[in-house]
């Protein structure tokens, strides 16, 4: 598969604070599904930041399609775990607003895809509020479908879906999944959440304390197979992958600075 995003030797410090101390080097291919996982605080979001171009490495590059991924754009969609609606705006125009530089799409596709994702994320019945007249979990799905209805073939995703409930967490999942296969979306996402990442992943890189490095980087997609459902998770092989990688983030988690 054709290497969508790459690290090549990224090393990252903010001022005497190692967050990434050894080089750091990963391939993520094309419509691929990558968790990152690990302790709270070990870099995780400052990866993701660093791909989006919020952030710069100290050393190394990061490369999108092969040359340096460089500033924030349209190519890389960022969904974050604080809520990030702008509030003098409708749910329907917040959602909107990751399509404003959409040239090749229509006023009424535009609207369509609107309709699509506020649907997807049960919140077309909110479409004229404003974010300070719907809950936290609302506004994070707000800003979820804003990057889905974007369109960005890069989607990064930073605990998007820790404020929600249980039920809605869960169709979230299968449908993130299921736009990934049908759209060809490349995806980072950063969870802490065990279950969540082994039901999401095609691969998962499991990370130490900071400084951060690498523990193990399972494939979980020669395990699983492509297709997830709920079901599966009540299944055998399920549960012996997701104690396996519960076991390294334990050990991780308990090793010594």
């Amino acid at each position: 598969m054709t290497a969508h995003l790459t690290f090549l030797d990224v090393t990252k410090r903010f001022g005497a604070v190692e967050v990434l101390a050894t080089p750091f080097n990963l391939s993520i291919a094309r419509n691929e599904f990558m968790v990152f996982l690990g302790p709270s605080g070990c870099g995780k979001t400052t990866l993701m930041r660093m791909i989006g171009g919020l952030d710069t490495p100290t050393t190394g590059q990061i490369l999108l399609d092969g040359v340096p991924a460089g500033r924030p754009d349209w190519r890389r969609g960022m969904v974050f775990q604080s809520y990030s609606s702008f509030p003098w705006l409708t749910v329907a125009e917040n959602v909107a607003f990751g399509m404003r530089y959409r040239n090749d799409l229509s006023e009424s596709e535009k609207l369509a895809r609107c309709d699509h994702y506020l649907d997807l994320v049960g919140l077309y019945e909110f479409s004229d509020a404003y974010p300070n007249q719907v809950s936290g979990g609302m506004r994070q799905r707000v800003a979820i479908a804003r990057t889905l209805a974007a369109g960005s073939g890069v989607l990064l995703m930073d605990e998007p879906f820790g404020a929600l409930d249980a039920q809605r967490r869960e169709q979230l999942q299968i449908e993130l999944r299921r736009i990934q296969r049908r759209d060809a979306k490349t995806i980072v996402f950063v969870t802490h959440d065990v279950e969540e990442a082994v039901f999401l992943a095609d691969r998962v890189i499991v990370f130490s304390k900071r400084p951060a490095r690498v523990v193990a980087e399972i494939d979980v997609r020669s395990r699983l197979g492509e297709n997830r459902t709920l079901e599966m998770r009540d299944g055998v092989e399920f549960f012996a992958l997701r104690n396996e990688v519960l076991g390294l983030v334990r050990a991780s988690a308990a090793e010594e600075p």
